[in-house]
């Protein structure tokens, strides 16, 4: 487990170091990103194969972490952010994963499949200065259903994507 815990880590900083191509206006520093967090999902896939999903109290709070920072950007390897939203589900259902993760990847696989977002965790852009969420399901209660996970309202949350 702690070799498994390592690599996770270790992926999860590689992730933070190249984060910055994921959007870059270089399509090689693009292809980069789409390599590397494909080889990531390649690899909590095997994880998941093998332990299920890899959670705090059997690996470590930042292998727990690092394996949904990979899942969370497997967005081109959907059956793997699938997987891992199912398994992650259970976790949280038992209380050995933070509902707010969840929530998180939730929306992130709703958007990836072209459907509505539940938390707005997901912004699409920004437009006049302003982030723009992707669409989200009963915008009425968004931020009722971000507080039942732990996450701030939805205008507080945007304002740190606000440009300074």
């Amino acid at each position: 487990m702690a070799a498994v815990a390592e690599e996770l880590t270790a992926m999860a900083a590689a992730d933070h170091r190249a984060t910055h191509r994921a959007n870059s206006d270089d399509p090689a520093e693009q292809l980069a990103w789409r390599r590397l967090t494909a080889r990531h999902a390649d690899r909590l896939g095997e994880i998941m194969d093998a332990h299920g999903w890899p959670t705090a109290d059997r690996f470590g709070a930042d292998a727990a972490r690092a394996a949904w920072l990979i899942a969370q950007h497997a967005d081109r390897q959907l059956d793997v952010q699938r997987r891992a939203l199912r398994l992650m589900e259970q976790a949280v259902s038992t209380g050995a994963a933070d509902p707010r993760d969840l929530a998180f990847l939730r929306d992130r696989t709703l958007v990836n499949e072209g459907r509505e977002q539940i938390h707005g965790t997901q912004i699409a852009g920004v437009r006049d200065g302003a982030p723009v969420p992707w669409p989200c399901e009963d915008p009425e209660h968004l931020d009722e259903r971000r507080a039942e996970v732990g996450i701030p309202p939805f205008a507080e949350y945007v304002a740190r994507f606000a440009p300074a």
